[in-house]
This record gives structure tokens, C-alpha cells and sequence, in this order.
């Protein structure tokens, strides 16, 4: 009897530390199956697409590591609703043309947007824990901004530029923006995310926001 009913007070602070966290009241990094479904739920992809996505970035990321590209370049793959992201360094246009176009041989890959910086040196490990670090400073500042759902937007940081994903309204997509401008090192923010209306937002569930290309780059 003790020991059933010490599981069961652990699975009460469980419960109500996840609840506290997706409230916004605390900040919270929780293990296991429990907070996997509670961050699936919070993203406006549905749990298909998150699965596909992650598909996506194996499948493209294996390819280039099997391609001449991996010994003379470093390549990165995002994908987010089937979109993706290719950052890193390739040391020509031609190169840069040739992970491409690996990319969008992947099957369910619907776009691609090519980020790649053609340049003679490939970034050091300093660079790439600086760009580490960035990413969780622009993620902790969107967590605190309380007109954000952080949950919906995407990080990624190379070189001091830092990639915006996700599915957002025009106002969350110019704010998200702003905040992340504000981080001290942000050299430049590019906003890769997919416009919705804050009326299908309103009545959202899953998939079923209308969503389209946000032009802006900043």
C-alpha cells in the first residue's frame, strides 16, 4: 500500500508540474512519453507531419552523408511541415545546386529553401556552440514573451543568423521577429514561417489552418 500510493503522489507532481509548464506559470523541461505528447499537442502540425518531418531530416541528412557533398561540406537539414530548411557551408554555387537538389529528391519533401553560404572555410566547433547558445537564449525570450505561443515557432541559429519556422499569424510572425532581433549577437533573422489568419486560429485544430508562404526575410 505505501508503495502504491507513493506512485500515485508522483504521478500527481507529474501531472501538475506539466500542467503549471503549459500554462506558462513555470518553466519546465520534463523527460519521457508524458512530455512528448504534451509538446505534440501544443504544435499546430499534426502528429502525421511531426513523424513525416522527422522522416524528412533522416532521409536528407543520410543522403548527403552518402554524397561527395559530406567530405567538403556541412550541411543541415530542417524540415518543418514538409518544408525544409538546408543551412551550413558549401565551398561553391555548384555544390550548394548539388545538396539541393539531393533534398528535394527525398520523397514528401514539398519545398525547399536554400540557406546555404558559399564560403572557403567551414564554421569552427566555437562557431557552432555560439550558435547553440543562441538558440536557446532566442527559445528562452520567446517562452517569456506572454503574446507567443513559443511551442509553434522553430529555432535554428548558423553564423550568427537565426531562422525562424513554423506556422504563425502575420502579427506573431513580425513579433517573434522582434524578439528575436533584441538577443545580444543576432546578426540577422530570417522568418521561413507559413502564414495563417488569427480566425483559423481561433477554431484550430491540427492541419486544418489555411497557411501560406511568409514572404518577409529580415
Amino acid at each position: 500500500m505505501k508503495r502504491m500510493g507513493s506512485r500515485l503522489a508522483c504521478a500527481a507532481v507529474a501531472v501538475a508540474a506539466l500542467a503549471g509548464a503549459l500554462s506558462g506559470c513555470v518553466p519546465l523541461v520534463v523527460g519521457g512519453g508524458m512530455a512528448t505528447a504534451a509538446l505534440s499537442a501544443a504544435d499546430r502540425r499534426t502528429t502525421g507531419t511531426q513523424v513525416e518531418d522527422q522522416g524528412i531530416e533522416l532521409r536528407a541528412q543520410d543522403r548527403i552523408r552518402q554524397s561527395p557533398l559530406n567530405e567538403r561540406a556541412r550541411v543541415v537539414i530542417t524540415s518543418f511541415n514538409r518544408k525544409v530548411l538546408i543551412t551550413g557551408e558549401v565551398r561553391n554555387a555548384q555544390d550548394k545546386q548539388e545538396a539541393e537538389r539531393i533534398v528535394r529528391e527525398v520523397n514528401n519533401v514539398d519545398g525547399v529553401y536554400n540557406e546555404l553560404e558559399v564560403t572557403p572555410f567551414l564554421s569552427s566547433i566555437g562557431q557552432r556552440s555560439k550558435d547553440t547558445m543562441l538558440t536557446s537564449q532566442v527559445k528562452g525570450s520567446l517562452i517569456n514573451a506572454r503574446d507567443l505561443q513559443a511551442s509553434a515557432i522553430k529555432v535554428v541559429t548558423e553564423m550568427n543568423v537565426v531562422y525562424l519556422l513554423g506556422i504563425v499569424t502575420e502579427r506573431e510572425s513580425k513579433r517573434a521577429a522582434e524578439i528575436a532581433r533584441g538577443v545580444n549577437d543576432v546578426r540577422k533573422v530570417v522568418r521561413v514561417f507559413e502564414l495563417t489568419t488569427e480566425d483559423a486560429l481561433a477554431n484550430y485544430m491540427p492541419g486544418n489552418a489555411p497557411v501560406t508562404r511568409d514572404p518577409a526575410a529580415e
